[in-house]
């Protein structure tokens, strides 16, 4: 694709993202770290400053086609545009395929519901998702419908400014009110399946949190992602003490309450739409599981 400057002083980037058809500026300046970018025939930066009549040529990397076979599956989709869907994913769905998982995933129904209408910028495996949540975890989950719509999702993500809220049941009773969690997470020394708080190879992340109600043993929280890393509520909470309630990987080892999997719900998202930037705020009622816990509870006074 070959564009020409029609502005003095422009950045690359912003240029890219202004002209570029379905180019975010987070998009733009991906492709010229990639090289994929010149200016006047030369390797471009990402802060080069244009000057009108500026030969700018960029190309998009191959979209590699899927091979994951579609499965028809109720999907239980609360919004939906021409560029965005968000899917209220029930517990024990796994998001994207994997080893053991190859044929009933979200993805799979995703491309039976909507064919070639999912981004691909994610690579082979995960076309369309932005973000993903864990089997056991249900709630509120985006997904794209092309690129423009991927990439500037994803750099919500990244500047946080995507709102994830989520509720939980942890075990014990929270004495505060509300409190932050400010301890970076990267993967188990020992058992790679799991993440833990760590400063090595770790990465920052930061929950924050408030009590919705105490009970007998167990606090009602809701939780605020303001990073967005692998098991991150689940590994914080047992971080400070308070492990969710059912989680046995990384809490108490036997079922409670009959849960065997983490009473973690996923109910509100929010973000700016990324064809106009106007607010989209998507709400999910708490599943059927979930309030079968807090009847317990309400129950044992």
């Amino acid at each position: 694709m070959i564009l020409i400057a029609d502005t003095q002083g422009e950045r690359l980037d912003a240029f890219l993202a202004r002209q570029g058809e379905n180019l975010s500026r987070s998009a733009a300046q991906k492709l010229i770290e990639e090289g994929r970018v010149t200016r006047n025939g030369a390797p471009a930066k990402k802060n080069d400053r244009l000057t009108p009549g500026d030969r700018v040529e960029y190309t998009l990397p191959e979209v590699h086609p899927v091979d994951i076979a579609p499965t028809e599956m109720a999907l239980d989709i609360v919004y939906e545009d021409e560029d965005l869907l968000v899917i209220n994913k029930p517990k024990g769905l796994v998001v994207h395929p994997a080893a053991g998982h190859a044929d009933d995933t979200l993805v799979n129904g995703l491309l039976y519901a909507l064919g070639d209408s999912l981004s691909g910028i994610n690579g082979e495996l995960r076309p369309g998702i932005v973000h993903r949540i864990d089997k056991d975890t249900s709630g509120l989950l985006a997904v794209a419908k092309n690129d423009f719509a991927h990439a500037m999702l994803a750099s919500q993500l990244k500047d946080h400014t995507m709102a994830r809220t989520y509720e939980a049941v942890v075990c014990g009773v929270l004495k505060e009110d509300h409190g932050t969690v400010d301890a970076p997470i990267g993967r188990h020394p020992t058992d790679r399946k799991k993440m833990c708080v760590t400063q090595r190879n770790s990465k920052p992340a930061v929950t924050h949190w408030e009590v919705i109600r105490r009970y007998r043993g167990y606090t009602h929280i809701r939780c605020r992602l303001e990073t967005g890393r692998t098991h991150q509520i689940r590994v914080h909470m047992a971080y400070i003490g308070h492990p969710i309630l059912g989680d046995t990987v990384y809490g108490h080892k036997k079922p409670e309450l009959g849960q065997s999997s983490q009473c973690l719900h996923a109910g509100a998202l929010c973000f700016r739409h990324p064809r106009d930037g106007r607010p989209v705020m998507v709400f999910a009622q708490l599943p059927d599981y979930f309030r079968q816990v807090l009847e317990k509870l309400e129950k044992m006074g």
